[in-house]
C-alpha cells in the first residue's frame, strides 16, 4: 500500500510472468539485444566491426546502469540516445559503433514485436489449458439433460456438457485468429528513418543487396523468419490493431461463457468455485455472489474498448510517422495484454471448479417437460386411434389452463395429470411416463460433444501435452 496510485492489473490481477514481459527491463534488455544483432549483422556483411567489440556489448546486454541512462534522459528528453549512450558508457570500444545506421523505432518498435510475439504465447498456452479443462467439463455432463434458452426462455433440452461445447466453439475461433496471426508475424527490421534503408545503403556503399541482407540476417538473429517488406519510420500500426482484436476476440469469449455462468448460478444449476472463507456480500451473509465471473466480464469490456485505441491510432498516422501514437501505446496494448492474461486465469480457475446441481437442473427440466412433450404425447394417441386435429386442439388447451395454474397460481405444472384424466388420449401413467424421460428430448448432444472434441479439440490437446496442467492461484 502506498501513497500514490497503483495499477491494478498488476496489484490485483495479471499475472507475474505476464507483468514481467511488459516490464523496463524486459525492454531495455531488448533493445540492448537489438543493437548486438544489429551489430553481428553488419559484421558479416563485411563492415569493420571487430569481435572484441561485440562481446563487450553481450557483457553488458543484462547489466544496465539505469543510473546514468535516466540522468542523460533528463537532459535529451530523448529515451532511445539516452540509452544508447549509457550503453557507450559500458562499452567504450564498442560505442562508436552502437546503433549504427539506426533511428529509435529501431529499437522502438522492433522490441514492441518481439514483447507481443512473447506475451501471444502465454496467450495461447493459456487459452490451451482453458479448452482442455472445458473438454474434461463437457464430457463429463455430455449427457446430463438441462433447459436450453433462446432469449432467456425455455426451449428445447440441451445437455450441460453440450453447453460447454458453445464456450468451446468460440475459443477455437480465438485460438484459430491467434495461429493466423502467429504464422504471420513480421520483424519491423532496419528501416532507417523513413523506411527508405538510405542509411544503410550508404554504410554498405550503395551496394542494396547487402542492404536487404541485413533486414534479414537481423531478423535471423531474433529468431523470426519475416520483416515487413516496407514501412515508413514505424511497422503500420495496423499490426496493433490485429493484435488487440485477437484479444478482444477472447475477452469476448469469456465475457459471453462468464454472463452464461452468472446467469446458471441465478437459477442455481451451476456455481463458480467458493472457498469456505470466502465473503460474498458485506450485509447479507448468505450470499454467494459469481464475483469471479463478474470480474471476469468487468475486464473483458476493458479490452474490448481497448481495441477502439489501436483503431484510432492506426488510422490517424501522418505520412511516414507521427509521435501522437507513442504515448497511448504503452498503456493500451501493455494493459490489453494484462487482461486479457486476467480474464485467462479466473476461467481456468473458474471451469476448474464448476459445481453441477443436477437435482436443481433436472427439477427445472420436469417443471418444462410437459409442454415440450407434447408433440411425442399427440403422435403415441394418435397410434392408439385417436383424430389428430382432435387431439391437437385438446393439448392446445389444457397447456393453456396448465399454464395459467403456474404463474397465476405459482402451482406446478399438471398439464400429463389433465392428459392421463382426458379419456380422449387412451395414454396411460407408464406410456406418459415412458414419454417423458429427458433423454428422448437432447437430440444429439452427446455425440456432438464426443465428435466436437475429438475431431477439433483434441488434436489441438495432443500436440500441446507438454504445456497443460496451469496451475492458477488468484491473487484476490
Amino acid at each position: 500500500m502506498g501513497e500514490f496510485y497503483e495499477n491494478p492489473l498488476i496489484t490485483r490481477y495479471g499475472s507475474k510472468e505476464m507483468c514481467k514481459v511488459f516490464s523496463s527491463d524486459e525492454k531495455f534488455k531488448t533493445w540492448r539485444t537489438l543493437w548486438i544483432a544489429l551489430a553481428e549483422s553488419q559484421k558479416e556483411l563485411g563492415l569493420e566491426l571487430s569481435q572484441e567489440q561485440i562481446d563487450e556489448m553481450k557483457e553488458f546486454r543484462d547489466k544496465i546502469n539505469y543510473d546514468v541512462a535516466i540522468a542523460r534522459e533528463k537532459e535529451t528528453r530523448h529515451d532511445v540516445m539516452s540509452h544508447v549512450y549509457a550503453f557507450g558508457v559500458q562499452c567504450p570500444k564498442a560505442k562508436p559503433i552502437i546503433h549504427l545506421g539506426a533511428t529509435s523505432a529501431y529499437v522502438g518498435d522492433n522490441t514492441d514485436i518481439i514483447i507481443m510475439r512473447e506475451a501471444l504465447q502465454m496467450i495461447e498456452r493459456k487459452i490451451i489449458n482453458l479448452i482442455h479443462k472445458l473438454s474434461i467439463f463437457a464430457k463429463d455432463y455430455k449427457g446430463v439433460p438441462t433447459l436450453g434458452f433462446t432469449h432467456f426462455q425455455p426451449a428445447q433440452l440441451t445437455t450441460v456438457g453440450k453447453r460447454a461445447t458453445l464456450w468451446m466453439m468460440d475459443l477455437l475461433m480465438d485460438f484459430e485468429d491467434l495461429q493466423d496471426l502467429k504464422s504471420n508475424i513480421r520483424l519491423r527490421g532496419v528501416k532507417g528513418t523513413t523506411g527508405t534503408q538510405a542509411s544503410f545503403l550508404n554504410l554498405f556503399e550503395g551496394n542494396h543487396d547487402k542492404v536487404k541482407e541485413l533486414d534479414q540476417l537481423v531478423a535471423k538473429h531474433l529468431d523470426f523468419e519475416k520483416v515487413f517488406p516496407v514501412t515508413g519510420q514505424t511497422y503500420s500500426r495496423k499490426f496493433d490493431y490485429k493484435v488487440l482484436s485477437i484479444l478482444s476476440g477472447i475477452a469476448q469469449s469469456l465475457h459471453k461463457m462468464t454472463n452464461d455462468i452468472r446467469l446458471l448460478q441465478h437459477l442455481k444449476e451451476i456455481e463458480e468455485p467458493f472457498e469456505s472463507t470466502q465473503i460474498g456480500s458485506s450485509a447479507m451473509a448468505y450470499k454467494r455472489n459469481p464475483m469471479r465471473s463478474e470480474r471476469v466480464a468487468s475486464l473483458a469490456r476493458y479490452v474490448m474498448a481497448s481495441t477502439m485505441n489501436t483503431a484510432m491510432t492506426s488510422s490517424t498516422q501522418w505520412f511516414e510517422r507521427t509521435l501522437d501514437d507513442s504515448a497511448n501505446r504503452r498503456i493500451s496494448i501493455p494493459q490489453a495484454f494484462l487482461a486479457v492474461d486476467a480474464i485467462l486465469e479466473i476461467s481456468i480457475n473458474i471451469t476448474d471448479g464448476l459445481v453441477v446441481y443436477e437435482n436443481v437442473i433436472n427439477q427445472h427440466v420436469m417443471s418444462e417437460l410437459p409442454f415440450m412433450a407434447t408433440e411425442n404425447i399427440l403422435m403415441e394417441a394418435v397410434k392408439k386411434g385417436g383424430d389428430r386435429q382432435e387431439l391437437h386442439e385438446k393439448i392446445r388447451l389444457l397447456s393453456m389452463e396448465a399454464a395459467k395454474c403456474v404463474k397465476e397460481e405459482g402451482k406446478p405444472n399438471d398439464l400429463l395429470v389433465r392428459i392421463f384424466k382426458d379419456e380422449t388420449f387412451k395414454l396411460t401413467k407408464e406410456d406418459i411416463e415412458d414419454l417423458m424421460n429427458p433423454k428422448l428430448f437432447i437430440g444429439r448432444s452427446e455425440e456432438q460433444v464426443e465428435e466436437f472434441i475429438d475431431l477439433y479439440i483434441k488434436p489441438i490437446l495432443d500436440s500441446n501435452e507438454n504445456i497443460l496442467g496451469i496451475e492458477v492461484d488468484l491473487k484476490v
